[in-house]
């Protein structure tokens, strides 16, 4: 995570994105919630709280993702977007869910990429710009990408996992 975080900081847009994280963060740092982690992995089995989580992170990268993931399009949608090699995230879910819903809020267009038991599932227009992956579940690591769709663009973004319907 601290590779990905300084590889991204020298460059002049991540390091926008980072000034407006902490302009927001400092405006509402007097609100009583601790703001979600950056980059944060998690860990959770089928009775997890809070649900929704939520983490955040900076979309983006220099590496299409259909040739991190090696496919062009899923079920859910196309491997679109740029990353980084290596995953914004890791879930790792300790149980079955026969429901879950990640989705991806951003001011900008984003993709999400996941690979994990069971295959490669890819989104970018889940509702409106963002992207989002929801359905069964099988126990195991999943990693997660959050993408933009201009190489070394990055954007703010946070993360919401849910197994409410």
């Amino acid at each position: 995570m601290l590779n990905k975080f300084l590889n991204r900081a020298i460059k002049p847009s991540f390091v926008m994105a980072m000034l407006a994280i902490a302009l927001t963060i400092s405006t509402t740092a007097h609100a009583e919630e601790t703001p979600p982690p950056i980059f944060a992995d998690v860990t959770i089995g089928r009775k997890f709280s809070p649900d929704p989580l939520t983490v955040r992170g900076m979309s983006g990268g220099s590496l299409p993702g259909n040739q991190v993931v090696n496919k062009t399009e899923t079920s859910t949608g196309p491997c679109a977007g740029f990353i980084d090699k290596k995953p914004d995230h890791i879930l790792k879910l300790t149980s079955k869910f026969d429901y879950l819903k990640l989705q991806v809020e951003s001011p900008e267009d984003t993709t999400l990429i996941v690979s994990g038991p069971g295959g490669i599932w890819c989104n970018d227009d889940f509702e409106g710009k963002n992207p989002g992956i929801l359905g069964e579940w099988l126990p195991g690591t999943y990693q997660l990408w959050v993408g933009s769709y201009q190489k070394d663009k990055y954007f703010p973004y946070t993360l919401q996992i849910t197994a409410v319907k």
